[in-house]
């Protein structure tokens, strides 16, 4: 017998669980039924794909047992299984980037629903919510040795050479007091039938039933095995068979999420492709939306045969938080992973399906504004994903993306606010480069304010991407095709009304402008009085064509080289600073308030200061001058 350590992750992951998980523990049973449901589906695969397990005698099913009396609670099937080092890697590591993050997350609220084990794909640990060991026995197809793996749920586990007489895994489960209460016929039918009846192969349940005599006299018992679970692939059944409830429970299973999904789409497509499709929404972000090994939600079936649930090309990108399944009647079943991409059918029922979705998407956007602002909640960032990806479906998209606005409250469209524009109006425009919060606070609005112009505000950094690359709304009214540019409030240009400044003003402070751009040197483009402005002295803008400030920072961040991006400084004549600014013959003042004048504009815009010691003691001689 040979002892190994815990990786240090999954040791904190079992302390949490055995000392801070307790709410919805049945949901173990369902993560040991997934994991059978898992290895089942992996050698059914193999069994047709792969000449090597061709001749492995194989009916897929799911054996459930327990005894009362000894406290044990049993899952078997006979799938894939596991070797040694199968053992080591798949319950002794957690191999994925995201690991930290989830702890750190699971651990800042361990109220949060247990569930949150499952979606991270780690649910076998989620059984030492009800047993205080664990044993493991295994046996991989096509290889002679079996293992036992057994834990305490503690710092280390033990792995030994072990007999089993076919390929599989049998999970055995040692009961806690309070864990019992599983070992119970009822308890566990309820469990599977809740969350696991549509699981595509059979799961059993053997227990003891006692017989009586005539009498109604105990006379003994008798071990039976019925079948628990419908063992039906929902996909492949007719809508009109189905109730919500088995949408749901299918959901549930194969998401692991505690909620219900937002909205799911159930197709049959017949014809020169025939192919099943269910895809669901979930009603909140997959924690790992944006992470790059992000777990896709997708699985492919070749006539109910299992293929593979860890292809990213199933679904473009930015539809990676949709969960279910595809299921392909053109196949070949011998279809290899590695071609999936280049393979033509795959390609159409892809290219199908997100019409499909989209479709869908168009239809609750118009008809239920409270479930979209839902959608929208969570997922209009990967939309705008799919503006700047998905060139086929780009107006279909743009269409569906929602926006905050400085005229109403909550979400809305390009084609809400082209409703909404003053007469002669000809320009969308819109605020981007920070959170939402100092984005209103802009002294950039406040020419658009003052003539009761909407803008729209972009507070996510991929607005900074993916609006430049639509520089007009177009929208159909009968045979005519209406457009609008969209214009950017921080670039020079975005209303050409602001950009001619009054000649006489523009002369009397030409020498102050000189001086000030003279000391603020490389640091701008330009320094130009300002027609945007009422209330601020001064403003940051930049040339039509140069990215953002924030965008540039952003770059930077991420390691991406990136031209400097100069701002234009505009200052607003009419602001008592800049008047007392005119006259003034102190050149050190003139000095501090040109540098003060463009750091509080680049402050008011969310940049962060290269120097704010510098800025700190110029506002203090300009305070202690007063």
């Amino acid at each position: 017998m040979a002892q190994h350590q815990f990786q240090t992750e999954v040791s904190r992951l079992l302390h949490l669980i055995i000392h801070s998980l307790y709410s919805n523990r049945e949901i173990f049973l369902r993560e040991l039924v997934s994991n059978a449901s898992d290895a089942l589906d992996k050698l059914k695969y193999l069994t047709v794909a792969d000449d090597a397990y061709k001749g492995i005698a194989f009916e897929p099913r799911i054996d459930i047992s327990f005894d009362k009396d000894k406290k044990t609670l049993t899952v078997a099937d006979n799938g894939v299984g596991m070797n040694e080092q199968d053992l080591i890697e798949s319950l002794g590591t957690i191999a994925r980037s995201g690991t930290r993050q989830f702890l750190e997350k699971l651990a800042a609220d361990v109220k949060k629903d247990s569930n949150l084990i499952g979606q991270f794909g780690v649910g076998f640990y989620s059984a030492f919510m009800v047993a205080d060991k664990i044993e493991v026995a295994s046996r991989k197809a096509g290889e002679d040795t079996a293992w036992k793996w057994t834990s305490e749920g503690k710092e280390s586990y033990d792995i030994e050479a072990a007999e089993r007489e076919t390929q599989g895994t049998t999970v055995m489960l040692f009961l806690t007091e309070e864990g019992a209460e599983f070992a119970n016929r009822w308890s566990i039918e309820d469990i599977v039938k809740r969350y696991s009846n549509h699981v595509a192969f059979p799961i059993y349940l053997t227990y003891d039933q006692k017989e009586y005599d005539d009498k109604g006299k105990e006379k003994g018992s008798v071990t039976k095995t019925d079948q628990v679970n419908d063992g039906a692939a929902i996909w492949r059944k007719n809508k009109s068979d189905l109730k919500n409830e088995d949408y749901v429970e299918f959901y549930k299973q194969i998401s692991h999420d505690a909620d219900e999904p937002l909205f799911y789409i159930h197709t049959k497509a017949e014809g020169s492709l025939e192919y099943n499709t269910l895809f669901y929404v979930p009603k909140k972000a997959p924690f790992d939306l944006y992470q790059v090994d992000y777990k896709p939600g997708v699985k492919l079936y070749v006539k109910r045969v299992f293929i593979t649930d860890d292809d990213k090309e199933l679904m473009p990108t930015w539809l990676r938080f949709v969960r279910g399944v595809i299921d392909s009647e053109d196949l070949p079943l011998n279809v290899s992973r590695e071609i999936l991409q280049q393979n033509k059918i795959l390609s159409n029922i892809r290219t199908a399906s997100v019409k499909r979705l989209l479709a869908e998407f168009k239809t609750i956007a118009e008809t239920n504004k409270e479930k979209w602002d839902v959608f929208v909640s969570q997922y209009n960032r990967p939309l705008k994903e799919g503006v700047y990806q998905d060139w086929a479906n780009r107006e279909i998209v743009i269409n569906l993306l929602r926006f905050k606005s400085t005229a109403v409250d909550g979400w809305t469209s390009f084609a809400d606010y082209v409703s909404r524009m003053k007469e002669g109006q000809k320009n969308i425009y819109y605020i981007s480069g920070g959170d939402e919060k100092t984005l209103r606070a802009s002294p950039l609005l406040e020419a658009w304010q003052a003539k009761g112009v909407e803008v729209l505000i972009m507070d996510e950094e991929i607005d900074e991407i993916v609006l430049p690359s639509i520089p007009k709304y177009e929208k159909q009214d009968g045979e005519t095709t209406l457009s609008w540019d969209i214009k950017c409030v921080n670039h020079v240009g975005a209303d050409a009304e602001l950009d001619k400044i009054d000649k006489q003003s523009e002369k009397d402070l030409k020498p102050l402008l000189k001086k000030l751009k003279s000391v603020l040197g490389d640091r701008v483009k330009d320094v130009k009085l300002s027609k945007r402005l009422h209330d601020s002295p001064s403003c940051i803008v930049t040339d039509e064509n140069d990215p953002s400030i924030q965008m540039a920072q952003m770059f930077k961040a991420m390691g991406q080289s990136m031209p400097e991006v100069k701002p234009i400084l505009e200052i607003n004549s009419d602001h008592p600073i800049v008047t007392q600014l005119k006259d003034c013959v102190d050149e050190e003042r003139i000095a501090d308030v040109a540098v003060v004048l463009l750091d509080q504009a680049l402050l008011v815009e969310g940049v962060r200061l290269s120097n704010s010691a510098d800025f700190v003691k110029r506002l203090n001689r300009l305070l202690t001058a007063v």
